[in-house]
């Protein structure tokens, strides 16, 4: 790896005033404190909800999920209906180089501070307003939650599409607000790359309908990408119901024939010679109709060994592969943990705690431990004086 930098964090400098609660902007601002931002979570007097949404091993308010979205940052406690509170915010503006909320955009104009009211305080701030819907549209101002994201973008109608039953559901992640998170950090980056070459703050929109909208359509518009369509929306590889992992003497495995040239290999490999060896598998246009019936074979002949022996068998033919982990067992994956992917630190009040690493290397940069989770109102003393 080609080396270079000054090994500092590389938004080392930054100051971040972030208002935003629950997932979708505390993503967003958590990458950029691993990036080595300033970044400064304002909560309201009882804190951010997110705090309380699922079982704290020693403080309420210092939930996992709440953790996990955001370490390394400062909490201030202000209640910005009162005037001395609203002044310490309007104090932290002025010298902020990003402002990001999720304060619905009525709500925030009658605090005073809208994107005219703070440009006013800092002519060069960038604002980020993380909305449910894009403002150009008829549901603009809506409330958004995960749920109804993926039931407007369709994404509740990819199951149904698969297994046959007709009820919408959701995917179990929450998914629309972390990809709607991810839009966030990446738009606020290019906004500040944009003030580096120009010296101009700006004012930045991140709609989560259209975000994930965005993140679903790339393979899911499918057919209706062309105009006349000349298919139906939806991938069909994703929506295949004999895609699914197969079952092993014990347990389950994935294996991905990614090519269809691989499909017959992997039938030869998985014990029916006879079956791979047929004379319309010697060409993929006999493959290709073929599909179906050479899932519902593998899936027949995967109860015959052990994962493992699977494994063993199929890698040093470079057919993709992977033993289902259970949910309860990602922690002690092996990768994993030869990675560093898993950090173990101590916190002041929680005691013990795992966090998941940012995922990126960089040659110019190695990331410090990471940072702890702030108790609510922990860092009022350095930003509020009495």
């Amino acid at each position: 790896m080609i080396g270079g930098g000054d090994g500092k964090p590389m938004l080392e400098g930054l100051k971040v005033i972030d208002l935003t609660s629950v997932v979708f902007g505390p993503y967003a601002t958590q990458i950029l404190a691993d990036f080595g931002a300033e970044v400064i979570k304002v909560e309201g007097p009882t804190g951010d909800a997110y705090r309380y949404g699922a079982k704290a091993a020693n403080t309420l308010g210092m939930g996992p999920g709440f953790i996990a979205l955001n370490r390394g940052k400062k909490s201030l406690r202000l209640d910005l209906k009162d005037e001395g509170d609203l002044a310490v915010m309007r104090d932290l503006l002025r010298d902020a180089d990003v402002f990001i909320h999720n304060v619905r955009e009525a709500a925030i104009d009658r605090l005073g501070l809208g994107y005219e009211a703070v440009r006013t305080l800092n002519p060069n701030i960038i604002y980020v307003h993380c909305v449910g819907f894009g403002s150009g549209g008829p549901y603009a101002g809506l409330q958004a939650y995960d749920d109804v994201i993926q039931a407007a973008t369709g994404t509740t109608t990819l199951l149904s599409r698969v297994d046959g039953n007709e009820r919408p559901r959701y995917l179990p992640s929450l998914i629309a607000d972390k990809v709607a998170g991810l839009h966030a950090a990446y738009a606020t980056q290019a906004a500040i790359i944009h003030r580096l070459r120009t010296g101009e703050g700006q004012f930045v929109e991140v709609p989560m309908l259209e975000a994930f909208a965005s993140f679903m359509l790339k393979e899911h518009l499918d057919g209706k990408t062309f105009d006349p369509p000349n298919n139906t929306a939806a991938y069909a590889r994703q929506i295949d119901p004999d895609r699914q992992p197969f079952p092993t003497s014990d347990g389950w495995i994935s294996i991905v024939p990614y090519t269809l040239a691989q499909f017959p290999q992997v039938v030869r490999l998985l014990g029916d010679e006879e079956l791979a060896n047929e004379e319309r598998f010697k060409d993929v246009q006999g493959i290709i109709p073929a599909t179906a019936e050479l899932y519902r074979r593998m899936a027949e002949l995967t109860p015959a060994k052990t994962t493992a022996e699977w494994l063993e068998i199929l890698r040093p033919h470079q057919v993709p592969c992977m033993a289902v982990t259970d949910l309860e067992d990602v922690i002690d994956d092996p990768h994993l943990r030869e990675v560093g992917f898993f950090e173990r630190s101590e916190h002041p009040s929680e005691g013990g705690l795992y966090q998941t690493r940012e995922p990126s290397s960089f040659s110019g940069w190695k990331p410090a431990p990471l940072g702890h989770v702030p108790m609510l109102g922990e860092n009022n003393a350095e930003f509020k004086k009495s």
